[in-house]
């Protein structure tokens, strides 16, 4: 779709720079402050030939893209995602095709970005003008490799040999990356757990992660069902952690791997057929709601929940696709939905975790049982003087009073209370006005070591604290 044609690159735009990227884009990205941007893909990856997207544009083939049906000009590749990501202040998740490519071509790429000078793919990447290696550090082995819609699906055995082989050539390449293996496309493959003891079985000590992929959705209209499925995604991050460590413990492996979870989000608004061929369609641009907000926050509270294990997590998409930043061809920008939630993560959920008991109400849906009325998260920053609670209300009609205990952590007064709330559930943002975002709340008390919070119904709550000096 437009991620990059329309998205963050489109030189004809009144706000391009000098090498064809919108500069508001950038600027929301950086609102976010996304540490790290997985490229080029996704279903894409599989068919996609790195070679095609370097080297002068007016040598690059067009490409037919069989993941989607459209066409690929190739106007952007590896060398012009490199600078982006340096203008938008992110570092970058490479994959490699293990689809329809395999072994030597993912070392190639790796010797293209990350060798220094002196062999064929790295002064090729200095002749295309980037003297400098990329040092990219994180590397995808292919995408989605159990899903049947997949260029190049294979089975477990098949799939984990090839990404064994494949990580320790690209290893060897560079001896200073990681690798992610490719784990199951969600919690309801046929094969999931399976794939994933198969896989580590086989590439347990060449790699560093496996990966997790989930989409949810409210086709059925029940916002209490779709505010629970944060629980799914918990139990899914449970499983994968457990067949991890029976594979270490089977191997008596001093190793251990970790989870990316690199794609996330909620998607079933819009899957509408689109031209066949063309270039840059409209193409899976969901515009978010309220109630969508509310379930990202969850699901941001769970990923910060399980960050000894979840090192990286990737919200998918970035820009027009199932995502938080929305474009216009040549015209203007505006904030989703689920901007917010992911901003304030990123922005005050950096630190460490803190282990955090929430008592509250529960309350049994559709398709939960048991499901806590708050979910709540607790993070202090890595000077120690910042406290943030995050917290989602699910109660639609009751507000609560969250009784914080700071247990030990001395001295922190109230510094401000960010809240979503009171809006329509199925209320959207768009071009013309936004009408969902955050506002300032009432500041928290605190009490000696208790503060007090009021939680409205429905509510996504960024809740501070600070140390006093």
């Amino acid at each position: 779709g437009r991620a990059v044609y329309g998205g963050i690159y489109e030189p004809h735009h009144p706000c391009a720079d000098e090498d064809g990227f919108r500069k508001d884009v950038i600027d929301e990205v950086k609102k976010l402050r996304v540490p790290i941007v997985r490229y080029p893909g996704g279903n894409f990856v599989s068919g996609y030939r790195w070679e095609d997207g370097v080297g002068p544009i007016s040598e690059r083939p067009k490409r037919l893209e069989l993941a989607w049906g459209v066409t690929e000009p190739n106007l952007f590749g590896t060398d012009e995602f490199m600078k982006w990501c340096k203008k938008a202040d992110t570092a970058c998740m490479m994959a490699v095709n293990l689809g329809l490519r395999g072994v030597d071509d993912a070392r190639n790429l790796v010797e293209y970005c990350n060798h220094p000078s002196g062999s064929y793919y790295s002064d090729m990447r200095r002749k295309n003008g980037a003297e400098s290696p990329y040092g990219i550090k994180l590397w995808c082995l292919g995408n989605e490799m159990d899903g049947g819609w997949q260029l190049g699906h294979k089975e477990a055995k098949e799939y984990a040999f090839l990404a064994d082989q494949a990580s320790k050539a690209m290893k060897l390449t560079d001896d200073s990356i990681e690798t992610v293996i490719c784990g199951s496309s969600n919690d309801h493959m046929k094969t999931f757990g399976k794939w994933e003891d198969t896989c580590l079985d086989i590439a347990y000590d060449s790699v560093d992660y496996i990966s997790l992929h989930q989409y949810y959705d409210n086709k059925l209209g029940d916002t209490q069902s779709f505010l629970a499925k944060s629980m799914a995604m918990d139990e899914f991050i449970k499983t994968v952690i457990c067949i991890c460590d029976s594979v270490k413990g089977r191997k008596h492996s001093k190793h251990t791997v970790n989870l990316s979870f690199d794609e996330w989000n909620v998607w079933f608004h819009s899957n509408d057929e689109v031209e066949k061929w063309s270039t840059a369609p409209h193409q899976l641009e969901d515009v978010y709601t309220f109630e969508d907000a509310l379930l990202v926050g969850l699901m941001l509270i769970t990923l910060l929940k399980h960050a000894d294990r979840v090192k990286v997590a990737c919200l998918a998409q970035l820009v027009n696709v199932i995502a938080p930043i929305m474009t216009e061809n040549g015209g203007g920008i505006f904030e989703q939905t689920i901007f917010y939630p992911f901003m304030h993560a990123s922005n005050y959920g950096r630190g460490t975790v803190l282990l955090s008991n929430t008592v509250c109400g529960k309350h049994d849906t559709r398709e939960f049982t048991d499901v806590p009325d708050v979910d709540s998260v607790a993070v202090l920053s890595d000077d120690g003087n910042a406290l943030t609670v995050f917290a989602v209300n699910r109660d639609p009609s009751e507000s609560y009073d969250m009784c914080i205990n700071l247990l030990d952590l001395e001295d922190f007064s109230g510094k401000e209370h960010i809240e979503m709330c009171g809006f329509d559930k199925n209320a959207v943002n768009g071009f013309d006005k936004i009408n969902v975002f955050p506002v300032s709340g009432e500041i928290p008390t605190v009490d000696g070591k208790t503060a007090h919070a009021v939680l409205k119904p429905f509510s996504w709550n960024v809740i501070r604290f600070y140390k006093n000096k």
